[in-house]
């Protein structure tokens, strides 16, 4: 007889079949939870990455902030107070996400005085008076709080809280609460500098703007004047300077000929002070200078009216200006001038060839009312040269640290005079010198501007020898 053999399994197996069925099943049930609240969770925080890489608009991003956090850890609460770029309370972009009625809390928030201070994000004291602000409004419920952190800078706070008792709390949720504020504190970052990047933007257009007015008032080339060649240039720090020179006629009706030989303002000044204001002060002065110039008056009386003019407005801006004011008459060559305090022009003597200064007494443009000025006339010679600057040619730091000094500018004028060149030649000269001093690729620290004017050298025929009779 055949038999059927079969395997008898123990009672206690048969008995803990369906249980432990049940177990896998619940098991793999906890597992495929885990597993789909884990997809939820990183959705969640691509989601918020996305809008992070393509957010315009911050208070949209914040938005999700809080609805994010609360989702990510499972509690039906949370809170975004972001800080000012200085550290207060930015009180415009609370965002708070609560099954219970949030505006006694959100209120709390905008009324705390210590907030409203500068520098309150970095306070640690202050922090946590402001945490315990939070808890005190939320009652029993559990409450995360972290902060919002970028370039080492405090940006804002964070919590997370649940209202039905004591958060469920595990290291995945204080990460995923800590990534979550991580990424806002970049954005409010990223946010600042996109405002200050446009802001920079504005302020470049309109330098670009000023820079562009400034060089149409300057003069673009020299005028023709009977009898001297002139060569002018104007390197400012920034954009827009401070400095100033102009030619101006004297008696602008004339054409031609006649206005070649009619006399001549030469004008060198300087506003204490770079950039933007400086430049519309100077803008503001050559208007006034110009109309000044048509009053025939000479030199000493022409600054003594201009401080008189601007003396109002320079003084609500607390800026002074040195000018050196000169008229030239090419007829006679005759050099009249007056000084507000500028840098004396420097004279190159051909005849003597020696260089000394052309100076008279006189106050600073806009320190003080009823202010006199001297005067002074020299007559030039053929050959001569007089140079007109700035103080930023020698006040101009060196590689060492040294100035560029009056001293050096006056050798250089020198050799450049002495090699016979004309006033652009010499012009061209002083400035490679002083990018030389100063070094290639660095940046002046002020406005460095000169004039160059050459008298023509008279040609001197040869004689001729009489033929015996």
């Amino acid at each position: 007889m055949s038999s059927n053999p079969s395997r008898r399994l123990p009672a206690s197996s048969l008995r803990s079949g369906p249980q432990s069925l049940t177990a896998t099943t619940s098991l793999r049930q906890l597992l495929d939870s885990l597993s789909k609240e884990q997809r939820a969770n990183q959705e969640l925080l691509v989601s918020i990455g996305f809008a992070l890489r393509s957010f315009t608009n911050l208070k949209r991003f914040l938005e999700l902030v809080p609805v994010v956090a609360a989702r990510l850890v499972g509690v039906d609460g949370a809170l975004l107070i972001p800080y000012h770029p200085d550290g207060r309370l930015w009180t415009d972009q609370l965002q708070m996400l609560s099954v219970l009625r949030s505006e006694t809390l959100l209120q709390a928030v905008i009324n705390h005085e210590p907030g409203r201070s500068t520098g309150f994000g970095s306070d640690d004291a202050l922090v946590l008076g402001l945490d315990r602000l939070v808890q005190s409004h939320l009652g029993s419920a559990g409450v995360f709080a972290t902060s919002l952190v970028a370039r080492g800078r405090q940006r804002g706070r964070l919590y997370v809280f649940n209202t039905s008792g004591s958060l469920v709390w595990s290291d995945s949720h204080r990460r995923n609460v800590q990534l979550v504020a991580d990424l806002t504190g970049v954005a409010i970052e990223n946010d600042q500098m996109l405002q200050e990047a446009r802001l920079h933007e504005r302020m470049d257009r309109q330098l670009s703007i000023g820079a562009e007015i400034q060089a149409q008032l300057l003069p673009d080339h020299c005028p023709v004047i009977e009898g001297v060649e002139l060569a002018a240039r104007c390197r400012p720090a920034f954009q827009v300077g401070g400095d100033y020179y102009d030619f101006i006629p004297t008696r602008p009706e004339l054409i031609g000929r006649r206005r070649e030989r009619g006399r001549w303002s030469l004008v060198m000044g300087d506003v204490m002070g770079k950039g933007f204001p400086a430049g519309l002060l100077m803008t503001m002065l050559r208007g006034m200078l110009r109309a000044e110039v048509l009053s025939g008056l000479p030199p000493d009386r022409i600054l003594h009216d201009l401080n008189q003019l601007a003396l109002e407005d320079l003084s609500q801006s607390h800026r002074f200006v040195t000018l050196f004011y000169s008229d030239f008459d090419p007829r006679t060559r005759r050099l009249r001038f007056a000084n507000a305090a500028h840098n004396p022009p420097l004279i190159w003597r051909a005849q003597q060839r020696c260089i000394s200064r052309l100076d008279a007494p006189g106050l600073l443009i806009g320190l003080q009312p009823e202010a006199e000025y001297g005067s002074g006339s020299t007559v030039l010679e053929p050959g001569d040269v007089l140079l007109y600057y700035t103080d930023g040619v020698t006040e101009a730091p060196g590689l060492t640290g040294d100035r560029f000094d009056e001293a050096r500018l006056i050798r250089n004028l020198e050799t450049a005079c002495r090699s016979g060149t004309g006033s652009q030649g010499i012009l061209d000269q002083l400035f490679s010198r002083l990018d030389r001093f100063v070094g290639a690729d660095r940046q002046l620290e002020d406005d460095a501007s000169m004039v160059v004017l050459k008298v023509r050298e008279e040609v001197m025929l040869p004689s001729v020898p009489r033929s015996p009779a």
